[in-house]
């Protein structure tokens, strides 16, 4: 449990630099250059910069909604679809540099997937409630972790796996975050319920709640409140090096980063 929730001045969100409307969006990611990622219900994958200009657009030949679109990494973009039971690697020009389906040999039902380091993909394979982790350049799999048995939740509807720093992030909403290292092993869950997507900043993890900016230090567990945030319809956040960007079903806005986040500890 968090030692304790404190408020913080409010942040001084500033102008918006700039607002993208996309029918259908989805979702979104930065990348290391604060370019954004958008993708739509349908499947392609937009890409804006920082004051909202279209650079590019990457429509797939099977069209199917991404259960997962990141950004964040150095090099490539990583896709994946629980619909089309594929992913999809691309370039920073939205060039496809691998895809492949994932319904092959010991995976069944994958529901949720992100990349990780030294080409592996960890895999969230519904069939038998396991973590699975796959070297996608040799595809093989590397290991499998049952879960059922780990995880206190009668409920495993995973909205989402993500790695961040060498660990592995599950969000079920009805039951909290769970965090594992990177051979799979379970170290620890977050009391914390969202259902949006994960967003990483200053070794804290985000979300909006109620209008509300709010942090979990992933160091000592400690809850922050930030204040509201300027639109009342904004349902995440996803947060860059110099910008961040609140979704709402109305669009995108796009923010310089707030002083107060920069300065976070």
């Amino acid at each position: 449990m968090p030692l304790w929730t404190k408020a913080q001045e409010a942040l001084n969100w500033g102008d918006p630099l700039a607002a993208i409307s996309i029918k259908q969006s989805d979702l979104i990611s930065l990348d290391t250059r604060d370019q954004i990622f958008v993708s739509t219900i349908n499947g392609d994958i937009y890409l804006f910069d920082r004051e909202g200009r279209q650079l590019n657009l990457f429509s797939p030949p099977r069209q199917g909604r991404l259960q997962q679109l990141e950004a964040a990494w150095t090099v490539n973009i990583f896709s994946f679809s629980s619909d089309l039971q594929e992913y999809r690697i691309l370039d920073r020009f939205l060039n496809p540099l691998a895809e492949n389906n994932l319904t092959a040999g010991e995976i069944t039902l994958p529901k949720a997937a992100t990349l990780g380091n030294n080409n592996i993909i960890w895999i969230w394979d519904e069939s038998d409630l396991t973590l699975k982790s796959l070297n996608y350049l040799q595809k093989q799999i590397l290991q499998s972790q049952p879960l059922n048995l780990i995880l206190d939740s009668q409920n495993l509807d995973v909205n989402e796996i993500r790695e961040f720093k060498n660990r592995l992030y599950m969000n079920i909403p009805s039951s909290g975050i769970f965090i594992f290292d990177n051979q799979g092993n379970m170290i620890q869950k977050l009391d914390v319920h969202i259902d949006q997507r994960l967003t990483f900043f200053k070794e804290r993890l985000f979300w909006i709640q109620k209008g509300i900016l709010k942090s979990i230090s992933l160091r000592t567990l400690d809850q922050t409140d930030h204040g509201k945030v300027p639109h009342d319809q904004a349902n995440s956040i996803q947060i860059g090096q110099e910008i961040l960007v609140l979704q709402s079903p109305a669009g995108l806005q796009v923010f310089a980063l707030p002083l107060e986040l920069k300065n976070l500890r």
